[in-house]
């Protein structure tokens, strides 16, 4: 690979600020990497859409993302994961990763009573995809869903620790502490932003996968493996991250400046039905 290649930034999207915790991750593991972010912030959430539906909105925001001359992409929404990252696959000439393998590997290494909770946006759920992957990586293991729909907005609101958070979370929960889990993936990108109250309600004795910090990982073992990536420091006064929304900038910058503390300057409003 030439150093353009290397040097060339990577695409990370999601249907919101979820997928933040994820490009928070890649920033704290991977330092030198340059990163292109997309939130589709006018058509949050994808949890709720249909798999034709999220399959088509990611695709307009990978076309997005390779006109940037990206290196490798990200599919920081689980939704998005599940639904369409086999179709965009095909399209690239790029590595890809999602955020579901790297969770579901995690869980499973993470269990000791060999069952497993996930927690997620409704469209996740419905996909299986969790229960594909940590079976298919054999084990005893048994696998309890739950759809969390209201985490999200909850999320999105900036409610990250308001009384109203613990109350639905307390109220989704409830099956999985009885079921005595002891393993719990945080299957959407917004909810390790609430990892805090999840954990409250689930007890020291349940383990939380985030699967951004994960996600991280992955990613960092992928560039290496196609020599992508990048060992030298950003030039002084270069812009490093680039954020890039599809409505609501202003409010995607503020929310934003409290997850990550790097700075975010400024988010660039899109319209990426154009693409």
């Amino acid at each position: 690979m030439s150093n353009k290649d290397v040097n060339a930034p990577i695409g990370v999207f999601d249907s919101g600020v979820g997928g933040l915790t994820v490009a928070r991750e890649i920033m704290r593991q991977l330092p030198n990497e340059r990163i292109i972010y997309f939130g589709d912030t006018a058509r949050v959430p994808y949890g709720s859409k249909s798999k034709e539906t999220v399959t088509r909105y990611s695709k307009q925001i990978v076309r997005f993302l390779l006109e940037h001359d990206i290196k490798a992409l990200v599919v920081a929404c689980n939704t998005a994961s599940a639904y369409a990252l086999d179709e965009i696959e095909k399209e690239l000439t790029i590595p890809a990763v999602g955020v579901v393998k790297p969770g579901a590997k995690a869980a499973t290494e993470a269990t000791k009573n060999g069952k497993i909770g996930v927690i997620a946006t409704e469209g996740t759920i419905a996909s299986h995809l969790y229960d594909t992957y940590i079976t298919n990586l054999g084990g005893d293991v048994k696998i309890y869903s739950k759809p969390c729909p209201l985490f999200v907005p909850l999320v999105e609101e900036g409610l990250l620790e308001d009384p109203v958070t613990e109350e639905i979370a307390r109220r989704y929960l409830a099956e999985l502490i009885d079921i005595d889990i002891d393993t719990l993936i945080l299957g959407c990108t917004h909810y390790p932003l609430i990892r805090k109250t999840i954990g409250k309600v689930m007890g020291e004795g349940v383990t939380l996968v985030n699967p951004a910090y994960e996600t991280a990982k992955e990613l960092e073992r992928v560039l290496k493996s196609n020599n992508l990536l990048n060992e030298t420091k950003p030039a002084l006064g270069e812009q490093q991250y680039s954020f890039f929304v599809s409505d609501a900038a202003d409010k995607f910058k503020t929310f934003a400046n409290t997850i990550i503390k790097y700075g975010i300057l400024s988010a660039k409003t899109i319209n990426i039905e154009e693409y």
